[in-house]
């Protein structure tokens, strides 16, 4: 595994401890921001260690979709909360009342922390 992928993975774990913290203090746009961005990070990393670069957040899910899980690779699971978390982050950037409950924010951590501590850190 590359520096630059090993230190998304390290960026994931910030994500996620950042996340828990904005969780408890009822900021849940903020923590599905972080953990979108800590299972985006977890998706560059593999792509990284295959050699492949991507510009956008589609173009990284998308390749993520191709090269992992259709592939065999990575559960199909991991793709669609990926999926999930992409459009929870648009709300909680993008709209002023976001709808995102704690709850949604719970499932997303043990999801985030599920991809982290399974399949993206054996890439390790």
């Amino acid at each position: 595994m590359t520096t630059e992928a090993r230190g998304y993975l390290e960026k994931a774990a910030i994500y996620i401890h950042s996340a828990r913290l904005l969780h408890h203090s009822g900021d849940m746009d903020s923590a599905a921001s972080r953990l979108y961005y800590a299972m985006f990070y977890c998706a560059e990393a593999l792509l990284l260690s295959d050699g492949l670069r991507f510009s956008s957040h589609r173009g990284v899910i998308s390749s993520f979709g191709e090269k992992f899980v259709k592939q065999g690779r990575a559960s199909p699971k991991y793709h669609e909360w990926l999926r999930d978390a992409f459009d929870k982050r648009q709300y909680g950037d993008y709209r002023v009342l976001s709808g995102l409950e704690s709850e949604d924010v719970r499932l997303m951590v043990e999801r985030a922390e599920c991809v982290f501590g399974t399949r993206f850190k054996e890439a390790g």
